[in-house]
């Protein structure tokens, strides 16, 4: 019995993640204490604790990939089924790869925390953020892009019918009218500051791919890359499609069409939110881990 393993990016954040783990595992307080170590922050309080840092981009990615990586270990440790690659959705790709073997804990946190800085720095003089479109083709949505002139591109291909565009904030604001007009059933603006997987991005390549460089292990596991949808192996192979990801579209649904026979069903390391999009993608279930309890579940599977 083979299984999917995915891992869920930037906006599943949520005050309390991780919590049932630390308070229940001694594996989880050592994986806390590692990651806090990392980067000097007290994950426990920006994660447990009502606070303004969790939803600030540099601390947001870390303490999603911890609360990922605490879900998986805690799997691995007392599950004997096979993992047939690791796939996480933007952020999560870096998830994923601690899943695979290709990153040290604490080098995965430094180089999120970076990441972060990185992508923040990009707009410093002119805010980003990103924008859900319901009910419109792939194609419709990209020609609307196109012929608005504006700086909003396609950023997420999540499923038929929903696709995540990122821009510049007040071009986004405009879009909103345009895409309705065009038939959408829905525009949402999110509550971001940053413009992920969009040229807007490009001046953060080359820092991120320096740090990627640093911190990959030469081979790992199979993950899946949101560039090409396609798996990947090797740091060489890495240090072609991670840095770039930040200004490429994430190729999610596309990934799970090539991938979905190899399982028997997917599962969630930390989060609920692929669940929730898989089931517009895959007949093929998909299992959350967020808990203790929720870890037991699929644990009898």
């Amino acid at each position: 019995m083979a299984i999917g393993a995915l891992f869920p990016g930037q906006g599943s954040q949520f005050v309390g993640m991780g919590k049932d783990f630390y308070e229940n595992s001694n594996v989880a307080k050592e994986m806390f204490e590692e990651a806090s170590d990392a980067i000097g922050v007290d994950f426990k309080k920006l994660m447990f604790e009502e606070n303004e840092d969790l939803n600030k981009t540099e601390f947001t990615q870390p303490a999603i990939l911890l609360y990922s990586a605490v879900a998986k270990r805690l799997f691995d440790e007392n599950s004997d089924k096979e993992i047939a690659f690791n796939l996480g959705h933007s952020l999560g790709e870096f998830s994923a790869l601690v899943s695979a073997g290709g990153l040290n804990l604490g080098d995965a946190v430094k180089l999120v925390n970076e990441r972060g800085k990185l992508m923040n720095k990009a707009f410093e003089k002119e805010p980003g953020s990103m924008m859900v479109v319901l009910g419109l083709s792939d194609e419709a949505v990209e020609n609307v892009c196109k012929e608005s002139g504006l700086r909003v591109y396609p950023a997420n291909y999540n499923s038929d019918g929903q696709i995540v565009l990122s821009g510049i904030r007040s071009d986004l604001e405009k879009m909103e009218d345009i895409i309705k007009s065009a038939g959408a059933k829905r525009a949402m603006l999110l509550n971001m500051s940053v413009a992920s997987h969009s040229p807007l991005l490009e001046v953060a390549v080359e820092p991120l791919r320096e740090l990627l460089d640093e911190y990959l292990k030469d081979e790992f596991a199979p993950v899946v890359s949101n560039v090409t949808a396609k798996k990947y192996t090797t740091k060489k192979e890495a240090l072609e499609v991670l840095p770039v990801q930040l200004t490429k579209p994430v190729l999610y649904k596309q990934s799970i069409n090539n991938y979905e026979d190899e399982v028997d069903y997917f599962v969630e390391f930390g989060g609920k939110v692929l669940m929730g999009i898989n089931r517009k993608v895959t007949k093929k279930k998909t299992y959350p881990i967020t808990d203790m309890a929720s870890l037991e579940k699929v644990l009898s599977l």
